[in-house]
């Protein structure tokens, strides 16, 4: 069992509140967005924990099996672990229709209909109580920072837009993320924000409180923390320019500054201080580029090219030290308000391991992402805006090089190689998830593989 797995407890006899939840949750489950196992039918759920936050709202833990998938290099991918509020009441309002999860035939809710909770708004409120009110409900601690003030009574509304987790804004003054999928540990999206806030980082909003379990393991299950209103993030906006006939070049320069600054005080908060090993490095991507061509044959044909971007690791110059970072920086992760860009989301890649999640990397990988996304912006309609990817390439990063006092655009086979990583993950994400989408990515390897810039 992988060191992140949680342990399962043993199975209940009496009253199993899976005899009543478990078909009704196998089938909702692979339909949600958040859902990370849609290509791995789910054939068992294990309760891990149930706690009852207040009538009729219980908080779940649970634990998916799946049939076996043929992976590269043999083994099938582990179980995960999901975060669930169900409501159970006996009848459901017609608001509440999209919420709908089922009605339980057997078992201790047997007549009582099922719904996700985050719909309801009144569980929404209780649940900011909690948090405006510190303290234990069984293995769940609700804890805040003492210096914030959160009002009573602020209205909640579900974001549609979140995929990985889900997230409730109170009345545009807070908003929380709920971590679906979860590891035991601390989540970066709380230990970042909270340790760049005491460097005077005034580029991520702070946590202002949060909630974890401590059953069956230690884990963070949501983050509280002030909402940016009226904001607008990259990607939004560089579509918008895109659209016009914008200039974007100003907007990617002061992103390029922000970003630097973000590093620079990434580097104070968690003292790493060391050169990545490239040869290490190299190998994990290498690794990780033979695993996507084994799922998608489209890469196979530049294979070898994308490999020698990988090899030059071992003798291009090694780059800034390893640190923390954001780990999916990209334009959907950056928020522009009040003439300031602010940066969010530092979860990292859902689908790593946490404990990789929160290593030391090289910055260079967090450039490579935002990169990677101006050229997703330029390619969202025809005809393709090539030119204005690269001017934007160039300003973000000559702006990280104002601030940051190093330029990445002189660690040319450094960049490529991690720029190359990122778009093998694209590939292998756009095969499964938005097969439309391939093409993107895939001009991207070609360009890489052939002519290496």
């Amino acid at each position: 069992m992988p060191k992140t797995a949680f342990l399962r407890p043993r199975r209940t006899v009496v009253a199993d509140p899976m005899v009543s939840l478990g078909g009704l949750l196998r089938d909702w489950l692979p339909r949600q967005r958040w859902f990370a196992g849609k290509d791995r039918p789910v054939t068992d759920l294990t309760l891990l924990s149930m706690t009852e936050l207040f009538p009729g709202c219980l908080h779940l833990l649970v634990q998916t099996d799946h049939a076996p998938v043929p992976a590269p290099g043999g083994g099938t991918p582990a179980g995960d672990c999901y975060q669930l509020l169900l409501g159970v009441r006996q009848h459901l309002s017609p608001r509440l229709g999209r919420a709908l999860i089922g009605r339980a035939e057997q078992g201790p809710f047997a007549g009582m209909t099922v719904y996700d909770a985050l719909h309801d708004p009144r569980s929404a409120q209780l649940l900011l109580e909690r948090l405006r009110h510190p303290g234990s409900a069984g293995p769940l601690r609700f804890e805040c920072d003492p210096s914030a003030s959160v009002p009573a009574g602020l209205p909640p509304r579900l974001l549609d837009a979140e995929q990985s987790n889900s997230s409730l804004v109170y009345g545009d003054e807070f908003i929380l993320k709920l971590f679906r999928r979860i590891q035991p540990g601390v989540n970066p999206d709380l230990e970042v924000p909270g340790a760049l806030a005491g460097q005077g980082c005034r580029r991520v909003p702070a946590p202002v409180a949060w909630f974890r379990t401590t059953q069956p393991q230690e884990a963070t299950l949501g983050v509280l923390q002030p909402y940016l209103r009226d904001a607008s993030d990259g990607w939004t906006l560089a579509l918008r320019a895109l659209a016009t006939g914008d200039d974007f070049t100003a907007q990617a320069h002061e992103l390029g500054q922000a970003t630097a600054e973000v590093h620079l005080a990434l580097a104070s908060a968690f003292p790493a201080g060391t050169h990545g090993e490239s040869g290490r490095t190299a190998e994990a991507m290498t690794e990780r580029l033979d695993s996507a061509a084994h799922c998608v044959p489209a890469l196979k044909p530049f294979v070898p090219g994308l490999r020698a971007a990988f090899g030059a690791l071992a003798t291009c110059d090694a780059g800034p030290p390893a640190q923390r970072i954001h780990g999916d920086l990209h334009l959907g992760q950056v928020l522009w308000a009040g003439r300031e860009w602010f940066v969010i989301d530092f979860e990292g890649e859902p689908s790593r391991p946490l404990n990789e999640r929160r290593s030391a990397h090289s910055p260079v990988r967090d450039i490579a992402g935002m990169l990677r996304s101006f050229d997703y912006a330029a390619r969202q309609r025809r005809p393709w805006r090539p030119e204005w990817a690269r001017r934007c390439r160039e300003a973000f990063c000559a702006g990280y090089a104002s601030r940051a006092g190093w330029d990445p655009r002189k660690k040319h086979g450094l960049l490529r190689a991690y720029e190359t990583d990122r778009a093998v993950y694209e590939v292998l994400y756009e095969a499964r998830h938005r097969p439309d989408w391939l093409p993107v990515p895939m001009a991207a390897i070609e360009r890489l593989a052939v002519r290496g810039d």
